[in-house]
């Protein structure tokens, strides 16, 4: 059997860093995970909900001009550096590593993202169909210390009213992370009918045996329990949506 077999029998779908789509602008050094602007993969145009995983390094003192965005949940976490937000509804705010902003297009609004500081930016965009279209935009940022995830998953950002301490988002869907400290394990259940995606920000990782360079993407089908081990210390997301 080969690996790729025993991995989609597993239901795990490995997507390495360097499969990625690739698109370097300069100031902008950045990796698709599905489809996006001129990268095309007709077998990579979402996972559920999920739409768009964009893994972007911003140069200092750069960014995205004001652009137009509807119906669209779109949620930046950042990894290293720091973020400043600007949009069409008067809101203004800095995000820095760790912590997380998360955007309701809804009818539509414009917004600007800046990397302000004398160091380069990483962070993941990330874009979830909504349960509706339309609705009056909206934006939030929240700080999620890492020691409060250390060992397990946190929900930083959701669309079920349960989720009470995390960001409010528009979608049938979660945003979690988690720290491990390398030999430490998380489970994650998949329900049936939903649509996982992970990446270790930092950090080597095994799902289920299967092993994960940091910036890897795994897709994970529905109807199973998985178990996700550190090989070394590592940070994760994961987004369980539709």
């Amino acid at each position: 059997m080969t690996a790729v077999t025993a991995t989609a029998e597993k239901g795990i779908d490995r997507r390495s860093f360097e499969s990625l789509g690739h698109a370097n602008h300069g100031w902008l050094d950045a990796r698709h995970h599905f489809s996006f602007a001129n990268y095309y993969d007709p077998a990579r145009m979402g996972w559920g909900a999920i739409r768009v995983w964009n893994d972007d390094v911003i140069a200092p003192n750069s960014g995205f001009p004001p652009h137009p965005h509807a119906d669209m949940e779109i949620i930046t976490y950042v990894r290293t550096g720091a973020i400043t937000h600007q949009d069409s509804m008067g809101n203004v705010g800095r995000t820095a590593a760790g912590d997380v902003q998360v955007m309701s297009a809804g009818s539509g609004v414009r917004h600007a993202e800046y990397n302000l500081e004398s160091e380069p930016t990483t962070l993941f965009q990330i874009w979830i169909e909504p349960r509706s279209r339309g609705g009056q935009p909206s934006w939030g940022a929240k700080p999620f210390p890492k020691g409060e995830r250390s060992g397990r998953f946190v929900t930083l950002a959701s669309g079920f009213e349960e989720d009470g301490d995390a960001l409010r988002i528009r979608a049938e869907a979660r945003v979690l992370a988690a720290t491990l400290r390398a030999g430490e394990s998380v489970e994650h259940s998949v329900g049936e009918g939903r649509h996982v995606y992970l990446v270790p920000a930092t950090g080597r990782i095994e799902i289920d045996g299967v092993p994960f360079a940091a910036r890897d993407g795994a897709a994970l089908s529905s109807g199973r329990t998985v178990t996700i081990t550190a090989v070394e210390d590592a940070e994760i997301v994961l987004v369980d949506s539709e």
